[in-house]
């Protein structure tokens, strides 16, 4: 089973469970949310939609929770803005570069932010 869950800014943002041979189902993960979805992008906009907005620690700017909160701040802030901000060590830098890195590797990010546009969420 390969993590990447998020129930706070501090922690992580989805994760991949396996359910069968060949299946994985990504899990929301925002504390209390235990919705499951066949594929990241789903997951990705269930986060954007039907979850309350992030506020960065680092510049106040407002993002959805969940994947979009990770990339703010990795590709907003640097890892040491990050560590002051959210009181973080390496190790949690670490934790969200991957998870970063696992969701853009499968997502297709194109069309999670077509589908938010169309359906007024960006």
């Amino acid at each position: 089973m390969l993590f990447l869950q998020r129930r706070t800014v501090e922690e992580t943002v989805l994760s991949v469970t396996s359910v069968g041979s060949n299946m994985s189902r990504w899990k929301c993960g925002i504390e209390g949310c235990d919705a499951r979805f066949e594929n990241v992008e789903n997951a990705i906009i269930h986060q954007t939609t039907e979850h309350e907005r992030h506020e960065c620690k680092v510049c106040g700017t407002i993002v959805p929770e969940g994947y979009f909160a990770i990339r703010h701040a990795f590709d907003e802030h640097t890892r040491a803005e990050f560590v002051r901000a959210y009181d973080a060590d390496s190790s949690a830098v670490r934790i969200r570069e991957d998870i970063k890195q696992a969701i853009e590797d499968v997502a297709d990010l194109n069309r999670v932010v077509k589908t938010l546009r169309d359906e007024g969420a960006l």
